[in-house]
C-alpha cells in the first residue's frame, strides 16, 4: 500500500470569513461561502503535489477517508473561539469536495473539521491540515468502534 498522503492548504490571509456569531444577510452569506468555496478548491490547484495528486487519481476522489485540522490563524491576540469559524471551515471543506479531493464530507468519509487556533497571521486566514485515512484509521474515530 502506498503511503497516505497529507496536504496543507492555506486560504489567502485577509480573505473574508464566516463567524456563526454574524448577523449577515443571506445573500452576502451565499457571496462569502462562495468566495471561500472557490479559494479551497483553488488553493488544492496552486499546491503541485495536491495539483499532481489530483491529477493521477482522474476521475476519481484522491482520498476514500480523511482527517482534517482546520487552524484558524487571527489577525490580532484577541482572544477568539476557533469553533465560531465553523462556517468558514464547512464551505472550505466543500471546496475540497468540489476539487475532487473527497467524495462527499459526510461522516462516512471525513472526521473534523477539527478546529484551533494558531499563531497571529496578518489579516487573519484558515488553514486546513489533511491527512488521509485508512479505513480501519477511521472507523476508530467512530462512536461504538471500539466496542
Amino acid at each position: 500500500m502506498s503511503p497516505l498522503r497529507r496536504f496543507t492548504l492555506a486560504l489567502p490571509p485577509g480573505m473574508r470569513l464566516l463567524n456563526a456569531n454574524q448577523r449577515v444577510h443571506y445573500r452576502v452569506r451565499a457571496e462569502i461561502t462562495a468566495a471561500i468555496r472557490a479559494a479551497a478548491m483553488a488553493a488544492c490547484m496552486d499546491d503541485p503535489l495536491m495539483r499532481a495528486a489530483l491529477k493521477e487519481a482522474s476521475a476519481q476522489p484522491l482520498m476514500r477517508h480523511a482527517y482534517i485540522l482546520g487552524v484558524l490563524h487571527p489577525p490580532s491576540r484577541r482572544r477568539a473561539d476557533p469553533g465560531n469559524w465553523y462556517p468558514s471551515y464547512k464551505a472550505a471543506v466543500d471546496g475540497l469536495v468540489d476539487a475532487g479531493v473527497l467524495e462527499d464530507d459526510d461522516h462516512t468519509r471525513l472526521v473534523g473539521p477539527d478546529m484551533r487556533i494558531g499563531p497571529v497571521a496578518k489579516g487573519g486566514r484558515i488553514v486546513l491540515h489533511i491527512q488521509e485515512l485508512t479505513p480501519e484509521q477511521h472507523t476508530a474515530f467512530q462512536w461504538g468502534a471500539a466496542s
